[in-house]
This record gives structure tokens, C-alpha cells and sequence, in this order.
């Protein structure tokens, strides 16, 4: 190409750009004065930053306008922390190795009331919480009673065939308290020790705590007396000794209760009985009724340290009963525990009826007792009985040496209490012996065995105000087996196998629910609490044999 062609070339791309140029500047909005090259750079990598960021926010997801709040807290209850003190099974003993049984007799029924509350929740009982002697005791057994005070109880004994296997035997000892009418019964100085700590700050705790003691104040009289010691964080004296007739401002004084605070059990335990000996009424009724749900957290929570106190107090004459309450953080071995030591009764408190049945009905023989330290001993006779075990009454066995010595702690009877025991005995000879015949077995059938005797019964007392005790004997005969046991041994016996069931059922031979069922709506009667124990083992059917 010539030079002048060049040159044509270049003018035309010039005049070319120029007409670019002029169109460019009109479609634009005006440029800033200043405006530099640099800036045009600067403004165009912006704009393609922007435009990038525009396309990245189409393709991403809508963002919410706001941030949606937290999610709501989730509620966890709180773990169960329920205290039930460890039971093994009284085991199967061999006559010839130990013929002699000995316990201490106990009046509690708190197991029985406790079992009810899960098993209506609907909640399989652990096996600690069942304690077959007082599943017995919880009901009457219609014993035979006293004629008079001066010999305070009346002892008798049955012996029938086992309903669970026929080849063995039970033997039923009841104790019958005598009963004093309530217009009758000594003055009485009563410390009512309430747990109003925190952990009482639920419906089944303060709130029925307060309608249950409502309804033992309105059984007071004008010569009784009653205080009010609370303990929560720290103890204090809420009513001081205030006569029974006075029911306005012991009510008023209840009713101002609340819950809250840590639970220094120790320190209330200690002004309870610094009341209890304040008011102290010679040859009258002195007694501190303890309602916890037995959770105590700060102070003297050392259970063997609370014992102790319980323990040293009871010297003084002032006895103390236990009333448990909720669920969750029951501590049902402290409280069974505390009133074993202090010469009184436990029991559990789940409704507004079982505070009646305790604190009205049963009241007499809560506050008066008739016969303190009663010990029972049984001698069997290895030529008849090839074993025997004890049914219940695990936490209140005694060492044979302990039955003579008038030092050694026992139960107490009110008066109209029953007590009852059951034994379950394998006959010499029998084919249904649990234990496995001895390699080197001495002779169970000495030449001079009493064949006329299965046992011999032994039982220690003592009166009030005697340190020393009195011994009552009877003999057990063999001829006095009846072919069938009486409506009174059939339902004990049921109410035993219910309890040794919830257990595990080891005891009870090839009886399972459905026997024990069976055998309550045959023996239950007219007896409203009789009625009620059989719709529990339908309850703990379902809760147990289905599980």
C-alpha cells in the first residue's frame, strides 16, 4: 500500500472514532469538570464490581427481612433422685444349721402409700421401695385385742398351707395392740417439724403438707399443746406451745407458710426437740412429727450424723414420726430411717385420704404408745421344719443375743396397732426344700424332738416408763395346721406375694399375676381398702408382668 493510501486510512479511523465519541457523550449523563482518566478507570472497575455482586445476589437464596428469634428453652425435668435404702431378701434358712429367728416389730406402712403414688403414675416401683412388711401392715387383719391394759397386747398365731404351693406352710403371727379411746388419752406435746425448704414448692409437698396437719389439728384438744418449727435455710419457731383449742391461730400459722431456700434438715431436727423438751408434759404424750420430703442439703445432711441426733434424743422420751411427701427427690431411707431410731412410725402421705387414715384415724395409736422395745423370737423345730424364711422385716432383724438385752433398740406399739408376720416353712420330708441336702448332714430328727411342736414363740416388751422387759411365750403346735388357711391368712399372704412380685416374684412358685389377682378379688370382702389393693394389682400388672 502507497504512503498517501496510509494516510486516507488513518484519517477516515479518526474521523470514525470521533463520530463514537460525540454519540457516546450524548447518550451519557454529564462528566464531572475534574473528571481524569485514572477516575474513569476507577469508576469502571466499581461499576463491574458491583454488577458481579448484583448477579451473585440473584442466583443466592432470599435472605429474611429479620432474624428469626431463639428457639425456646426445653424444659428437662429434673433426674430422679428418689433414695430408697438397698433390701436383699431375708434368705432360706436350714433348721438344723439355725432354728432361731429374731426381729424387731415394726408399725410402718409408708412403703405401701409410696408404691401406690408410682404405680397410679403409672411408673414401675424399684425393687427397694417395696417392703413386704409393711405392705402387710398397711391393712387390718382383725386380730384378736386384749381385754385390758395390763397385759397390752394380745399375741396369736395360724398356721395353714401355703396358697402358693401347697407342700409348704404358712405361719401368721399377729400382735393386737389394746385400744384407748381418744377421750381418754393422755395430754399431748406436739412439735410439728415442716420442711419448707425449696424443694417442698410443688402440689403433692407444702400445699398438701398444710391440708394434711389442718386435719390433725381439728382432732387437738384444750390440754394438748402444739408448736410449729419450719426449717429451710436456716430453722426458726413459727407458733410456740399454743393450746389445742386455740385451732384459729394454728391454722393462720399454717397457712402463712411458703416454700423456699436450701434444706438444713439438722438444725430443725435440733429446735424441734429444744421445743419438745420446752413443753414437756410428765406421763403425757411428747412427740415430733417430721413431714419432709427428706431432701436435706445444707448443715447436717450426713445421714449418719442426722441418725446419731435422732438416736440421743430418743432417750429423752420424745419420740419422732416421719411423714414423707412428693415425688422426684423423696429420700424414703432417710425418713424410714429416722423414725425407726426415734421410737416412731413412718409413713407416706400422697393424697388427702391416706392423711385422714394416718394423722385422724390412726392417731391414738401414733401418739400413745402401750409397749415400747417388742422383739420377737421363733425357735423351730428341726425334727418338722426343714427350712423356714422370714417374710419382710429385712432392716429389722436382730442377732439371737440381741433378743434378751434390754439395751437393744426395738419397735414400739400404739395403742389399737396391729402388727402382723408371716413365716413360709418347708416340712421335714416334704419334696419341696430349697436348699441342697448336706454332703456330711447331721441328723434333723434327734430320739428326743417334741413331734407335737412346729415352734416355739418368744416375746420380749416393755412397759412405759420400765427399762426392764417382760417375756411372753407360746408354743406353736403341729396339730394346730388347718387344712385351708382363714380369709385373714389367705389375704395377708396375698398382699405378701403382691409385694414379693413387684420384687421380682422369686418366692411365690409358679403363682404369677394373674393368681395373685384372682386371689385378691377372692379375699378382698367388703373392705374399701381391700377393694382398692386389688385395682393395684391390676395396676401393677400392667406396670410389671407386661414389662
Amino acid at each position: 500500500m502507497t504512503r498517501q493510501a496510509n494516510l486516507l486510512l488513518l484519517c477516515a479511523c479518526a474521523l470514525a472514532l470521533s463520530a463514537c465519541h460525540r454519540a457516546t457523550v450524548a447518550e451519557a449523563p454529564p462528566a464531572e469538570p475534574q473528571q481524569d482518566l485514572a477516575s474513569v478507570t476507577v469508576t469502571g472497575t466499581r461499576l463491574q464490581a458491583e454488577a458481579e455482586m448484583a448477579q451473585r445476589r440473584a442466583l443466592a437464596p432470599p435472605l429474611p427481612m429479620f432474624a428469626p428469634p431463639p428457639p425456646p428453652p426445653v424444659y428437662s425435668q429434673p433426674a430422679n433422685t428418689e433414695h430408697y435404702a438397698e433390701i436383699d431378701d431375708n434368705p432360706v434358712h436350714r433348721t438344723s444349721e439355725q432354728p432361731v429367728s429374731t426381729f424387731s416389730i415394726d408399725v410402718d406402712t409408708g412403703s405401701y402409700a409410696n408404691v401406690r403414688r408410682m404405680l397410679r403414675e403409672g411408673t414401675r416401683p424399684p425393687a427397694d421401695a417395696v417392703r413386704a412388711e409393711e405392705m402387710i401392715n398397711y391393712f387390718r387383719h382383725d386380730h384378736p385385742a386384749p381385754d385390758s391394759l395390763e397385759v397390752p397386747f394380745r399375741v396369736t398365731t395360724e398356721l395353714a398351707p401355703a396358697p402358693w404351693d401347697a407342700r409348704r406352710q404358712l405361719l401368721m403371727i399377729g400382735i393386737k395392740g389394746y385400744d384407748v379411746p381418744k377421750s381418754t388419752l393422755p395430754p399431748a406435746n406436739l412439735v410439728l417439724l415442716l420442711d419448707t425448704s425449696g424443694s417442698m414448692n410443688s402440689p403433692d409437698k407444702l400445699p398438701l403438707l398444710k391440708r394434711s396437719m389442718q386435719q390433725l389439728v381439728n382432732q387437738l384438744r384444750p390440754q394438748d399443746r402444739v408448736s410449729i418449727v419450719v426449717y429451710a435455710g436456716s430453722a426458726g419457731l413459727v407458733l410456740p406451745p399454743t393450746p389445742g383449742d386455740r385451732r384459729g391461730e394454728i391454722l393462720a400459722a399454717l397457712e402463712r407458710l411458703e416454700a423456699g431456700g436450701s434444706t438444713n434438715g439438722g438444725d430443725g431436727i435440733r429446735l424441734a426437740y429444744a421445743m419438745a423438751r420446752q413443753g414437756f408434759v410428765e406421763g403425757g404424750v411428747n412427740r415430733v412429727i417430721l413431714a419432709t420430703d427428706g431432701d436435706f442439703n445444707v448443715g447436717t445432711v450426713d445421714q449418719g450424723a442426722l441418725e446419731t441426733l435422732v438416736a440421743d434424743q430418743r432417750k429423752s422420751g420424745i419420740a419422732l414420726t416421719t411423714l414423707g411427701f412428693g415425688r422426684g427427690n423423696y429420700n424414703d431411707a432417710l425418713s424410714e430411717r429416722l423414725a425407726d431410731l426415734g421410737n416412731g412410725n413412718h409413713a407416706y402421705i400422697d393424697s388427702l385420704s391416706e392423711a385422714r387414715k394416718v394423722l385422724v384415724e390412726q392417731m391414738g395409736g401414733t401418739l400413745l404408745t402401750i409397749a415400747g422395745d417388742v422383739k420377737i423370737q421363733v425357735e423351730f423345730n428341726p425334727a418338722l421344719v426343714a427350712e423356714y424364711r422370714l417374710i419382710g422385716y429385712e432392716n429389722r432383724v436382730l442377732r439371737n443375743e440381741d433378743f434378751a438385752n434390754d439395751k437393744v433398740d426395738a419397735g414400739d406399739i400404739g395403742a389399737g396397732h396391729e402388727v402382723t408376720a408371716l413365716y413360709e416353712l418347708t416340712p421335714v420330708g416334704s419334696g419341696a426344700e430349697r436348699l441342697p441336702p448336706l454332703r456330711y448332714g447331721n441328723d434333723a430328727s434327734p430320739a428326743d424332738a417334741r413331734r407335737d411342736e412346729v415352734a416355739h414363740l418368744r416375746l420380749r416388751y416393755k412397759r412405759p416408763g420400765e427399762d426392764t422387759s417382760r417375756l411372753i411365750e407360746t408354743p406353736i403346735a403341729a396339730g394346730s395346721l388347718r387344712k385351708a388357711p382363714s380369709d385373714t391368712l389367705r389375704f395377708a399372704a396375698t398382699v405378701a406375694a403382691y409385694a414379693d412380685a413387684l420384687r421380682g416374684g422369686t418366692h411365690i412358685g409358679e403363682w404369677d399375676w394373674e393368681e395373685i389377682l384372682e386371689s385378691a378379688r377372692a379375699s378382698a370382702g367388703g373392705d374399701p381398702l381391700r377393694a382398692e389393693f386389688v385395682g393395684l394389682v391390676e395396676l401393677a400388672e400392667g406396670a410389671v408382668g407386661g414389662s
